[in-house]
């Protein structure tokens, strides 16, 4: 049965991207207070500057004022809340909350393996899927893995640079951080795909429309945390001059690896 997006998903994506677009033209006021300590970081503005790496980045001004706000959201938001996430959960217990969330938006490695032709990735994807919800207990334990069926992530990125699509313009999205044009339509697609298997499985759960929205929202925000919580990267803290620099190439080398492979 085919579920699609309600209209009040769409409602409150768009809300979001008005708000974010908001914030990032209007400067930034969290990454404002923090000018001072980011100016220690090397700008193209600064004298004797020098790229110590080159990449296709024709938005590098509007990429580094996202980075910045990404830099204060991080700062002031998401990490003091994963961090509250961690204080009060155990690490048995996020363990479980991750491995959840992986087994769930595992239908996005089943999709995109299809539309590469993957067999084998497809099958090692829907074993994991079927393994993990039953042996283990809807996701909460990976008994998958040790049976053999390691997890394989494609995203709709690698797919349409399997198709041959190359990356464009570096772009670094709001929150959600590094990104290039391709992959940033991607992550749109993986979403759309997620969203959809994730609202089937909360209507197949509930029945009332309160309780489903409830859920879905929750279980959206938990997602998020849990994700950010197993990402040890905090931004400036790297110790270099040329963070922008050095994080853009790590992330397309990594892609570019990726889609290779």
């Amino acid at each position: 049965m085919h579920y699609p997006l309600h209209i009040k998903d769409w409602m409150r994506i768009v809300v979001v991207a008005v708000v974010l677009t908001v914030l990032v033209t209007g400067g930034g006021v969290a990454v404002a207070q923090e000018e001072s300590e980011a100016r220690k970081f090397t700008e193209p503005t600064d004298p004797g500057y020098e790229a110590p790496i080159a990449n296709y980045d024709p938005w590098e001004g509007f990429n580094r004022s996202m980075y910045k706000f990404n830099y204060g959201f991080d700062k002031y938001v998401f990490v003091p809340v994963v961090k509250a996430y961690q204080f009060v959960l155990p690490k048995v217990v996020r363990t479980g909350i991750a491995n959840f969330f992986d087994n769930l938006y595992e239908i996005e490695n089943v999709f995109n393996n299809l539309l590469q032709g993957n067999a084998e990735g497809t099958v090692n994807s829907t074993a994991r899927i079927v393994f993990n919800t039953t042996i283990g207990l809807a996701g909460i334990l990976d008994p998958a893995t040790p049976m053999g069926f390691t997890k394989m992530e494609e995203d709709f990125g690698q797919t349409l640079g399997v198709w041959g699509a190359g990356p464009g313009p570096y772009l670094v999205l709001p929150i959600l951080g590094p990104s290039s044009v391709r992959d940033g339509i991607g992550t749109g697609v993986d979403a759309a795909v997620g969203t959809v298997w994730a609202t089937f499985v909360v209507d197949e759960i509930y029945t009332n429309a309160s309780d489903r929205d409830k859920l879905y929202w929750g279980m959206t925000g938990l997602y998020y945390i849990s994700k950010r919580a197993g990402i040890p990267f905090r931004y400036y803290e790297t110790g270099s001059p040329f963070e922008y620099e050095y994080v853009r190439y790590i992330y397309l080398k990594y892609r570019q690896v990726e889609i290779e492979r």
